[in-house]
């Protein structure tokens, strides 16, 4: 059981790391040089939603990346717009702005095209379920493993 727990764990990082490359990847065949694969993500993940930099952290995506690090690089290329909430000063909102919802709409086209291959191989619709809820049962026994504070 040990080995392939162990093999398991380090699958799941390798995955991760092979997905980042893959969305690299795309970056490079759209010519697009100023955003990387982490903060390409950081943008899909926000969506059309407005939320605060907390509140992404809190999402917990981003391992290893300095979130406000990556949101002020992504304001600074103009792919996010950032803005004091109307209701407490010191709390500032982000949101995707037109170059940002642009490239979503890109990303969103190769998510598509790849679950289509995807869905095409030897992985159909089926292993995937069955695949994300063994992923998510092996969350939930992680997340119980975690201290209760």
């Amino acid at each position: 059981m040990k080995p392939s727990y162990i093999e398991l764990t380090l699958s799941i990082e390798r995955l991760h790391r092979r997905f980042l490359d893959v969305v690299k990847s795309e970056l490079d065949r759209l010519h697009i040089e100023d955003i990387n694969n982490v903060q390409t993500l950081i943008l899909y993940n926000i969506g059309t939603e407005q939320i605060t930099i907390g509140e992404l952290t809190n999402r917990g995506y981003y391992l290893g990346s300095n979130v406000s690090y990556n949101v002020k690089k992504l304001v600074d290329n103009e792919y996010l717009v950032q803005e004091r909430a109307s209701h407490d000063k010191r709390s500032v909102k982000i949101k995707l702005s037109a170059k940002g919802l642009d490239l979503c709409a890109k990303i969103d086209g190769f998510y598509h095209r790849h679950m289509e291959q995807l869905g095409q191989s030897s992985l159909n619709e089926s292993q995937q379920k069955d695949l994300l809820a063994n992923l998510e049962h092996l969350e939930q026994f992680w997340t119980g493993q975690l201290p209760r504070i």
